[in-house]
Parts: C-alpha cells; sequence; structure tokens
C-alpha cells in the first residue's frame, strides 16, 4: 500500500481545533485524513477512533445508523481529554460505495438486514480495509493505542499491522428506534460488542 502524507492544517471544530492531516493512498485513489490533538510522539496510549466514511450518518444525519453519533462522540472525548486522533476514511458504506450503500439500504426497506444486503450485492458483510492506518499512525507517532469502537476486527486489524492496542474503549451512543434491527446485526453477525 502506498500511503502519503500530503499536507497539514488547523480545523476548528464546536469541541475545539484539531490538526488535519491529508494522506494520499495511490493504490486505491482513496484520500484520508487523519484529525489530531495534543502531542501525541512517544505518548503511550493515545486515545483513537478508525471511523470509516458515512456520508449519511455523518453529513446527513441519519438515524439508520449509530455512525454520526459515534464520530461525534469520539471527537467529543479526544477534545476533552486534550490529546488523541481520529482517522478518517474513505470507505463509504463498510467499503462497498454510496451507490452500492443506496442499493443495500432498498434492500433493507424491503426486510434484509444490513449484512444480507451486502450479499445479495455480491459484497462481503464487511470489504474494508485498516492498512492505511498504519502509515498515518507512524506519520504522527502513535505507536501503542486505546480505541474507541464495538468492532473487535478492528482491534484485530491494528494488532496485525503492529500497533500495540493497550484498551477497548466502548462507544455505544446514538442508539433509536429506526436502527435497533442494524444494531442488533452488528452484534449478531459481525461479532460488535454491544450491551
Amino acid at each position: 500500500m502506498s500511503v502519503i502524507h500530503i499536507a497539514t492544517s488547523q480545523l476548528p471544530t464546536p469541541y475545539g481545533t484539531f490538526a488535519m492531516h491529508g494522506f494520499a493512498d495511490s493504490d486505491t485513489g482513496k484520500e484520508h485524513i487523519a484529525l489530531s490533538m495534543g502531542e501525541l510522539a512517544s505518548q503511550s496510549g493515545v486515545l483513537i477512533r478508525l471511523h470509516s466514511e458515512c456520508l449519511t450518518g455523518d453529513a446527513l444525519f441519519s438515524m439508520r445508523c449509530d455512525c454520526g453519533s459515534q464520530l461525534n462522540e469520539a471527537l467529543k472525548r479526544i477534545a476533552d481529554l486534550g490529546q488523541g486522533v481520529l482517522l478518517y476514511l474513505r470507505q463509504e458504506g463498510r467499503g462497498i460505495g454510496l451507490l452500492n450503500k443506496i442499493k443495500a439500504y432498498h434492500l433493507q426497506d424491503q426486510g434484509a438486514d444490513t449484512v444480507e444486503a451486502n450479499e445479495k450485492l455480491g459484497f462481503n458483510a464487511d470489504e474494508r480495509s485498516y492498512e492505511m492506518a498504519k502509515t498515518m499512525l507512524d506519520h504522527l507517532g502513535v505507536a501503542s493505542v486505546r480505541v474507541m469502537t464495538n468492532n473487535p476486527r478492528k482491534i484485530k486489524a491494528l494488532t496485525d499491522l503492529g500497533i500495540t492496542v493497550l484498551e477497548r474503549e466502548a462507544i455505544q451512543v446514538g442508539k433509536n428506534s429506526h436502527n435497533d434491527g442494524y444494531l442488533a446485526t452488528k452484534a449478531s453477525k459481525l461479532d460488535h460488542l454491544l450491551d
């Protein structure tokens, strides 16, 4: 994988000002960002989140998922601590892309769950890769982390990449009547650790 740092700027948010680091992946043509706050280099157990792009949840306030709520909560926790990193990874719809995600939503409207919908479209339940995270965290000088996630597959991916995961922090926010089934499927079919 060929991921390179392109530029860094300041990004003021309602939670505080983050440094925004842009990365280009020449293998996929995707662009990813890291939002960081505080001193990171040589710190142990830096609080991080791997957040895969979710246009519908992150920008359009969809209640079908918990993504937008998790994004906001992660940024708030990092800002409250004054230190941490959010990797915003451009892999919409668990890696199937926006238009396929809309097709999957259509299948869900007809009764399929989130995993069945992806599989009916010819995809795996989760097509994401986290290889870019290693390069991004290395650039920021982060070697050991505490990860905000409910997804044990992210922990395994980071560990497989040689990143030391000291702890998992649950991030259970955004549950509502529109995403009960979605969350139940993530727990039963994708091994998410949810109460």
